[in-house]
């Protein structure tokens, strides 16, 4: 028995991803594009789906939409080498720790800022002196 294909609506709630964003991805080719019935309505299958959940947990892990296609084509080949995989996933977490380093730099500065800020009538504000370079 074939499987019966998927609307996009029905591949967006299957898979999680959007339909607006299951559009995106087909149209910049990060996945193929669907295959269209008689009447151009797109059609998607169990193999779809599972490429497209592939591609939500990728961004859930904050994964670049490259280093996905990367991903995406070492897990469709079996042969490939597990270094492989695991080189970009380290290669993420150190841009991840960095951007974390950035972030909690940014928030001792606001900290810093907000505790000389009076917070109270009165115009004058450090953290709008700061942001306007003074």
């Amino acid at each position: 028995m074939q499987e019966r294909p998927l609307t996009i609506g029905e591949a967006a709630e299957a898979s999680g991803v959007s339909a607006k964003m299951i559009r995106h991805y087909e149209q910049t080719g990060l996945v193929p594009k669907a295959a269209r019935s008689a009447s151009g309505y797109r059609h998607y299958r169990d193999a779809d789906i599972h490429v497209l959940r592939f591609v939500r947990r990728g961004r859930e892990l904050g994964f670049s939409m490259k280093e996905i296609a990367v991903l995406l084509g070492l897990w469709q080949n079996r042969r490939r080498a597990s270094a492989d995989v695991k080189r970009l996933a380290m290669r993420h977490v150190a841009d991840l720790e960095q951007r974390i380093a950035q972030m909690q730099a940014m928030k001792r500065t606001l900290e810093r800022l907000a505790s000389h800020c009076r917070g109270d009538h009165r115009p004058g504000c450090p953290i709008l002196d700061d942001l306007a370079g003074r």
